[in-house]
């Protein structure tokens, strides 16, 4: 992306942690709600799970997790498809609905076979909750509800967390802006994430509040 200042000779040790967001089979070629490229970065990614496990520092996966009659899918809104916008009141749902995606205990929520879970010291399921979506990892959007995740990372006393996966406009940015809000030091990981740019334009809007959030920009290259 234009205009980021990446982060250089990142050391990582046992107070990282690197959350790789819904690296499901529905958000990759061949699902129902799939990322262009999305497979590309799944080399990447393991590889940099392993040199955060091997520099002691933590994964942790998240998992879109959701039950069948899920307000975000347009087919539980007669008359909608896929791609309207919609915001529910008190902004729980929205601004688009989406295709039913990341159904429980189907193909489509499972990760992809490739991507190396057994790296993972913890997955954390969002989305649960049929009136409430999860972009974050971290708490419903609703921001009534929180995920497990903030607990599991104070509980290993992880001060910085590194944000890679899908997709990168939503998922992974809500992840981003909340790790702030909850008091991480935050990196985005460019080059391991891709995003919809749903609405048009959004990609763009993301990057510029991240950056007045004070999320911190690396890539691949950033790491010792």
């Amino acid at each position: 992306m234009e205009n980021l200042n990446y982060g250089n000779n990142i050391e990582i040790d046992e107070k990282d942690a690197l959350i790789i967001v819904d690296m499901q089979n529905d958000f990759l070629p061949g699902g129902s709600l799939p990322v262009e490229e999305g497979d590309f970065i799944i080399k990447e990614i393991n590889m940099t799970a392993k040199k955060f496990k091997k520099s002691g520092g933590f994964v942790v996966l998240t998992q879109d997790w959701h039950p069948k009659n899920h307000l975000s899918f347009a087919s539980n809104h007669p008359g909608k498809i896929p791609g309207n916008e919609f915001t529910s009141e008190d902004g729980a749902i929205g601004p688009v609905l989406w295709p039913d995606h990341c159904v429980q205990n189907t193909k489509g929520a499972e990760f992809h076979k490739d991507i190396k879970i057994d790296l993972g010291d913890k997955i954390i399921k969002k989305g649960i909750n049929p009136n409430v979506d999860s972009y974050s990892g971290f708490q419903d959007n609703d921001k009534k509800s929180e995920t497990d995740l903030r607990e599991y990372l104070n509980s290993v006393k992880i001060k910085r967390i590194f944000i890679c996966g899908l997709a990168l406009d939503y998922c992974c940015y809500f992840t981003a802006m909340d790790g702030v809000d909850f008091g991480y030091d935050v990196y985005f990981l460019v080059n391991l994430t891709r995003g919809i740019d749903v609405p048009e334009g959004n990609v763009k809007r993301v990057f510029e509040n991240m950056k007045k959030k004070g999320i911190k920009f690396a890539n691949k290259a950033s790491f010792k």
